[in-house]
């Protein structure tokens, strides 16, 4: 199973034309699992892709594109971790996830001279994902896993990570490291913890547990992006 996470967003060509050259190569089958991942961030791309990891419990293929530097000096980088796949920009977006693993193996990818500089999520990391599907990283140049990680970005970020269709915005703290009765301040407003958007009246926000399991900023039967004013990049805070 192939699993894509992009910031490509859900219109225009660019996911499709990548399915396309996964399916070409005869591999499958392909998820669409995230395309409006933070665009142009993967520091808050990191977050949401090891939230996703810790949920997908079965070995996986992940091709992951967030990639503001795609053609320049970053590195095209394959990354096998607790039983998965990973391929995509070394840019800090495998960052947590291999941090976190018990076990891990890297390898810088080739980029043909024929790629498009500018779409590397077709021409480099589509082939690359297909290719150890198929039969493994071969004669790839082996890399530190570690130079991976990007040491300076913490496990839980007091901000803002992604705003839903529905409004809620998700945070990058795990909610397991926030107590029940903390609060969450998120500008001029303070937030207590429900467990489910029903335990609170209509339009009251609170923050709750999702099922990610990071803290997440919502409004019943409303938008917390609209009420609390939320934009992705937005600190919160945990009180006492």
């Amino acid at each position: 199973m192939i699993l894509l996470f992009t910031d490509f967003a859900w219109d225009g060509p660019y996911v499709g034309q990548m399915k396309a050259r996964l399916l070409a190569a005869g591999v499958g089958p392909v998820v669409d699992l995230m395309h409006d991942a933070p665009a142009f961030d993967p520091r808050a791309s990191a977050c949401l892709l090891w939230a996703l990891a810790r949920q997908q419990t079965s070995p996986a293929h992940w091709l992951a594109v967030v990639d503001p530097g795609v053609g320049g000096g970053r590195r095209a980088v394959a990354l096998e971790a607790d039983s998965h796949w990973w391929v995509g920009p070394d840019n800090g977006l495998f960052a947590l996830v291999v941090r976190h693993a018990t076990r891990a193996r890297a390898f810088e990818l080739p980029v043909s001279e024929t790629a498009a500089p500018t779409f590397h999520g077709r021409d480099v990391f589509a082939p690359a994902i297909a290719r150890l599907a198929q039969a493994g990283p071969g004669d790839w140049p082996a890399i530190d896993p570690r130079s991976l990680d990007r040491p300076s970005w913490p496990d839980d970020w007091p901000a803002v990570i992604y705003v839903d269709a529905f409004g809620n915005a998700m945070t990058g703290l795990r909610a397991d490291r926030v107590r029940g009765n903390a609060r969450i301040r998120v500008g001029e407003y303070s937030l207590t913890r429900a467990r489910t958007f029903s335990e609170r009246p209509p339009g009251e926000a609170f923050w709750y547990a999702n099922s990610l399991g990071l803290v997440e900023l919502a409004v019943n039967l409303g938008s917390a992006a609209e009420r609390l004013g939320l934009r992705p990049g937005a600190a919160v805070q945990v009180l006492s």
